[in-house]
């Protein structure tokens, strides 16, 4: 089989030749028909994440080992399976679950493979999606797609689920008005999800004035252009002088984190989802004075990702893919993300 493989941090992506594997037991040999392209893929090409003050995680030290295949948001079709499969038969159009965990810990006890102590995740852990051809360790961690559009489903895997996560979290103190930080792939998922799912109006936020016009085409009430300095303010104004009940920041650098809390009224909600990494400094004292909640989201579970999928299936969502491309142009598609030339998502068509 065709693999695109990275041979370390920042060294170029190359195509290599193997044997395709033959699943055993509860494995599925899964033929890829698209992978999504997503900032996760930059963090493993690039070796780790900004930490802030000059300070940077490798995600060696997280466990990854390289060479490895990226591509967690994989959906394709059954091509063989394991002696112990049920459920699966070949020809079935899936979508992967790549948020695989070590099956013991607290988290994955309750299901939430995607917290793991020690997680074995597609495309980052183990090999992914950049492939013809994706074995995955067992038949449970496959949706069947069942008229879900299966370039739009690759999103659903990762980005879809990351978002579809955060807006649920938003949601806890049932939002009047609700700031979206990021018109990109999430942002723009969060927007129709959050349209979907809340009561809240809901007011996008974003430095390029096209994504924001996108954002508006897909239910945002309410757009603004961060490089305006009276950005914060006018939000407040929106939000009946009283700031909004919850922010969620699809980017979280420094500058949106910081905007995120100037925007968040008393008892305010604050969900930082993106990796884009930094630090920032805050007052500790408002903390409890405002009584306001801080917390991340990281992807989801299963039983999250079959939820979203339903939505995509009833057309309530529906995720915008943008660009195509071919394995041998895997290290375009990464430079194109980076440069941010991508609107919506991306994915590769092995």
């Amino acid at each position: 089989m065709k693999s695109v493989r990275i041979p370390g941090p920042n060294e170029k992506l190359k195509v290599v030749e193997s044997e395709t594997p033959k699943p055993q037991d509860n494995q599925v040999l899964v033929k890829v028909k698209a992978v999504g392209v997503c900032h996760s893929d930059l963090h493993l090409w690039e070796g780790g994440y900004d930490l802030g003050d000059g300070q940077f995680m490798k995600v060696t030290d997280r466990g990854v080992k390289y060479p490895v295949t990226p591509g967690h948001e994989i959906v394709g079709t059954v091509e063989d399976i394991g002696s112990n499969v049920s459920g699966i038969s070949r020809g079935d159009q899936v979508l992967v679950y790549p948020w695989i965990g070590c099956g013991v810990c607290p988290a994955c006890k309750v299901g939430n493979e995607n917290l793991c102590d020690t997680p074995k995740s597609l495309g980052v852990f183990q090999d992914g999606g950049y492939s013809d051809y994706s074995l995955i360790p067992h038949s449970k961690y496959l949706a069947k797609l069942d008229g879900v559009d299966p370039e739009s489903a690759t999103s659903l895997a990762c980005s879809g689920l990351t978002a579809y996560t955060a807006i649920k979290k938003s949601n806890q103190n049932s939002p009047e008005f609700l700031v979206i930080i990021g018109a990109g792939g999430l942002g723009l998922m969060g927007v129709q999800i959050a349209k979907a799912i809340t009561k809240a109006k809901v007011i996008c936020v974003d430095l390029d004035d096209q994504k924001l016009e996108t954002a508006k085409e897909m239910g945002a009430d309410f757009i603004l252009n961060s490089k305006d300095p009276e950005t914060s303010k006018k939000i407040i104004s929106i939000c009946n002088n009283k700031g909004a009940d919850s922010v969620v920041d699809f980017v979280n650098a420094p500058p949106t984190a910081k905007l995120g809390l100037a925007v968040l009224r008393k008892r305010g909600n604050l969900v930082l989802v993106g990796l884009f990494g930094g630090s920032i400094e805050m007052s500790l004292v408002t903390i409890p004075l405002k009584s306001i909640i801080i917390q991340g989201a990281y992807t989801g579970n299963y039983t999250d990702m079959v939820e979203l999928m339903d939505l995509a299936r009833k057309g309530v969502i529906n995720p915008m893919i943008s660009k195509r491309y071919s394995l041998d142009d895997a290290n375009a598609a990464l430079e194109d993300l980076k440069a941010r030339k991508i609107l919506g998502r991306a994915v590769i068509n092995p």
